[in-house]
């Protein structure tokens, strides 16, 4: 029992570190949000935005690192 709360524990904190390092550096990534298939509406001053391939893309890497850190890290 302490040692599955240890792993995850330890998990949680360098998945923590990893996103910390990805908002620091997140002003050199240009083209998140802009890829083709986000939905953009201007009318007026107005503006709807939707990035929709940008979360499929996001969903799609933390669906692989989620099922990685479980399938090696965590396993038991």
């Amino acid at each position: 029992m302490l040692k599955t709360l240890g792993n995850v524990l330890i998990v949680s904190g360098i998945l923590i570190v990893i996103l910390g390092i990805i908002l620091k550096l997140s002003g050199k990534f240009k083209w998140i949000g802009k890829l083709p298939g986000d939905i953009v509406i201007q009318k007026g001053n107005f503006t709807f935005y939707f990035p929709l391939v940008t979360c499929l893309l996001a969903s799609l890497i933390l669906s692989l690192l989620l099922y990685l850190i479980f399938k090696f890290i965590l396993k038991n």
